[in-house]
Parts: C-alpha cells; sequence; structure tokens
C-alpha cells in the first residue's frame, strides 16, 4: 500500500490534461459549457457527471477532494469555503428541528459560539459535558440525540478523549460519531482506524502549506447506516451509505452556498503535498519547546499531550502520529503575557494553527472576548495562558527567541 506522501502527490486526473500540466490547472469560472441541450440536462438531472457552476462543482476543487480521499481512505469528500462552513454544513445535514447534539463544553470559541447561539436559534439544540467523564456525556443522550461531537485534541485546552469509548458509546445509541481533526489531520490521526463516522477538519492549517489559503472539509467514512438518522432516512433509501453525502451535496451545501474556491483548493492540493513533512517538523517543534518551557523558572505551567508527564500522554501516544503542533503555557496574568509576546521576534503575534510560522496569541482577549469571566473560566481560558502554534523554523532559533523574551525584555517591562 502506497504511503501518506506518495498519495498526497500522486492522484490522477479524471481525464488527460491536453498540455501535460504536472499540477491540475486552476479552473477559475463560475459557469462551464455544454456541447449541446441533452447534455446539460442529463447533468443538471445527475444522469451524467459534470461541471455546471462552480457554487456546486469545480474541476480544481473536485480534484482536490480526490486527493482527501486518497490520503484518509474516506469514501466521500467534500471541500469547503471554511473549517466552519464544514462544521455548520454537516449539523445542519443530520439535523432538525428539536434534534440535539452532545459536544465537549471545550472547543474552539468560534465553534462553541455556533454550537450555543447560531444553531441554538434554529431549533438545534447543543449539550455540553466533559467528555472526560464519559457517564456525564451519556446521561445526555436521548431519542433526539443526533451525534458526539468532539475536537481530537480540544483548541486551546488540549485535552484528549478516549476515542474508543466514544465509538461504543455512539455505536450503543445508535448516533453518529463526529470528529474534528484540526489539530490532528489526515496524517497526524488515522480517522478510519480510529472509528470516525464523519470528519471534519479546517484545511486552512496544515493542508493549505503555510496559511495560504482559508479552507475546510468533511470526510464520510461510509460506514454509518443512515436509517437511523431522521433527517436522512429517506435518502438512505435511494442512496444508502452515501446518504450523508447526497443530502449534503446535493441539498444543503448547495443551498447555502459555502463553496471552496477554485483557486484555493489548487493552493492547498500542492500544500497537501508536502503536509506530512511540515506537520512531522513543526510536531517535534512543539514537542521540543514543550520540554524547554518546562525548565524555565518564569513558566507556571506548560501544556501538551505530548509531554510524558501529561495526563494525556497515553492516550494522545495510542491514537495520534504526534498530539499536534500546539500548546499553551501560563505566565499568571494578562500583563506578563502581554510583555512576553511583545518581546519576541520570530514568533509572531497572530492568530491561526499550523502555519509554517511560529505563532503566539492570548486567547482570554482574543477567540474569546466575546465570553464573560465565569464563561470563560468554566472553558478554562485563564488570564495567563498563552497559546504557541509552533512553525517550521530551526527549533535552536525558536528557543533563543522564547529565552530572550523571557529574559532581559520580560523583566524590563515589569512583568514579575
Amino acid at each position: 500500500m502506497k504511503g501518506f506522501n506518495t498519495k498526497a502527490i500522486h492522484v490522477a486526473y479524471n481525464q488527460k490534461d491536453p498540455y501535460g500540466s504536472l499540477n491540475f490547472p486552476v479552473y477559475d469560472s463560475a459557469a462551464f459549457e455544454f456541447e449541446d441541450s441533452e447534455e446539460i440536462e442529463a447533468v443538471f438531472s445527475g444522469q451524467k457527471a459534470g461541471f455546471a457552476y462552480t457554487r456546486a462543482g469545480n474541476p480544481t476543487v473536485d480534484f482536490f477532494e480526490r486527493k482527501l480521499k486518497s490520503v484518509s481512505k474516506a469514501k466521500y469528500a467534500v471541500a469547503f469555503a471554511s473549517g466552519m462552513a464544514a462544521i455548520s454544513n454537516t449539523v445542519m445535514t443530520i439535523c432538525a428541528l428539536g434534534d440535539n447534539i452532545i459536544s465537549s463544553r471545550y472547543l474552539f470559541g468560534h465553534t462553541y459560539s455556533l454550537f450555543t447561539k447560531t444553531l441554538a436559534g434554529f431549533g438545534v439544540e447543543t449539550r455540553t459535558a466533559d467528555f472526560c467523564d464519559l457517564e456525564s456525556v451519556e446521561k445526555l443522550i436521548d431519542k433526539n440525540t443526533r451525534a458526539l461531537f468532539f475536537e481530537t485534541v480540544t483548541n486551546p485546552q488540549l485535552e484528549v478523549a478516549d476515542i474508543a469509548a466514544l465509538r461504543e458509546m455512539a455505536d450503543r445509541h445508535g448516533i453518529l460519531l463526529i470528529a474534528d481533526s484540526t489539530m490532528t489531520p489526515p496524517y497526524l490521526s488515522d480517522g478510519e482506524a480510529l472509528g470516525f463516522d464523519i470528519e471534519v477538519v479546517s484545511t486552512t492549517k496544515f493542508f493549505s502549506g503555510g496559511a495560504t489559503s482559508i479552507g475546510g472539509a468533511v470526510l464520510d467514512y461510509g460506514v454509518y447506516e443512515w436509517g437511523k438518522n431522521p433527517a436522512l432516512k429517506d435518502w438512505a433509501h435511494k442512496f444508502g451509505s452515501g446518504a450523508f453525502f447526497n443530502r449534503l451535496k446535493k441539498e444543503v451545501f448547495r443551498n447555502f452556498g459555502a463553496a471552496m474556491s477554485p483557486h484555493n483548493a489548487y493552493l492547498q492540493s500542492l500544500g497537501l503535498e508536502t503536509m506530512a513533512l511540515r506537520a512531522d517538523k513543526a510536531c517535534i517543534n512543539a514537542l521540543l519547546l514543550a520540554k524547554w518551557l518546562k525548565n524555565q523558572t518564569d513558566i507556571k505551567s506548560v501544556n501538551y499531550p505530548g509531554l510524558e508527564e501529561s495526563k494525556f500522554y497515553k492516550l494522545a501516544s495510542m491514537q495520534f502520529r504526534y498530539p499536534g503542533s500546539t500548546l499553551t503555557f501560563d505566565l499568571g496574568s494578562k500583563e506578563a503575557c502581554y510583555a512576553f509576546m511583545d518581546s519576541l521576534k520570530i514568533a509572531r503575534r497572530s492568530t491561526n494553527l499550523c502555519d509554517n510560522k511560529t505563532l503566539v496569541i492570548h486567547p482570554h482577549s482574543t477567540i474569546y472576548a466575546e465570553y464573560n469571566e465565569e464563561q470563560k473560566a468554566a472553558m478554562r481560558i485563564s488570564p495567563g495562558m498563552l497559546r504557541i502554534s509552533l512553525g517550521i523554523e530551526d527549533f535552536e532559533d525558536i528557543a533563543d527567541d522564547f529565552s530572550q523574551a523571557l529574559g532581559a525584555n520580560f523583566i524590563k517591562n515589569g512583568a514579575f
């Protein structure tokens, strides 16, 4: 069987390129022409494969989707304009008015906002539980529960759930297991082996080749019995294991209009070809920095599931190649965090994850700014927390940068 890198690079074109291009071309066109009236009718009615309008499908985006299937072993893949679009479209495909999903209370801030505010307005309830306490999760399941939703590594709390136990619980109740694998995407984790029904991922991160473009994807492993889901029962009669994919693609995706642009698909197809190389380097840098930081006297605590002393180390080691390239550490106060950030010379003060550059952000004052102190505390977002997304720079340079920021400049700014 071919390895990840080979599969990422060698995906066959649907048809031979007339000019022999080694990179699949960018079809930056809104619409496509047909030979005759019969052909356009056949494509619109689904009797023939083809592309009519880029909002519904595009050759460059289709090529990226086929690459995603190749490296993930998913049966179906749909690319989106963003990771948030992938999540929202997934929930709207499987849920109807009065349905609920169960999620960890520890989520990326915008996912939490989507679940607790936006989707609630559409009559879809999100029930939150401690996913490290499986009894508390199971108590929330009822006849209207459609899915367990979790982040493989929560952002930024870096909590790791027992995926096998969640898989068993989902099977016992006949509900979906949906994983957001943004922190550990295909290559770092194997969704098929771990037992994901649906995997959502922000392709803005590792895939894009250095934060070149925004994107998201939904991967369907084709194993769930869709007749168990009321919103998809009729689709299951017609499409079987393809029920979710077909409702998503033919209805929800088309009607909400969250299509990935052809240019972004091109950039992310190229990025996917080097993703494993960059992910290895960034994740190794994360482990090295975590070990370095825990020996620094000014650091209150360091959180990275790849550290042997982490309570999630065993699970993370079993489930992932690496537990991502993101870590957090605590400096005790917002003032200390700001002084440290403003002293950095290589690491950039910026949002995003899994860039080629090392990025630092203060979640309490940025991503979670819309929440009050009580809500932030419940989500374990403290004023002293900094989130670091490691890039692929030489580690010695990263360590030197952090060392000088924790040194003279840090003290001069009055943080301690």
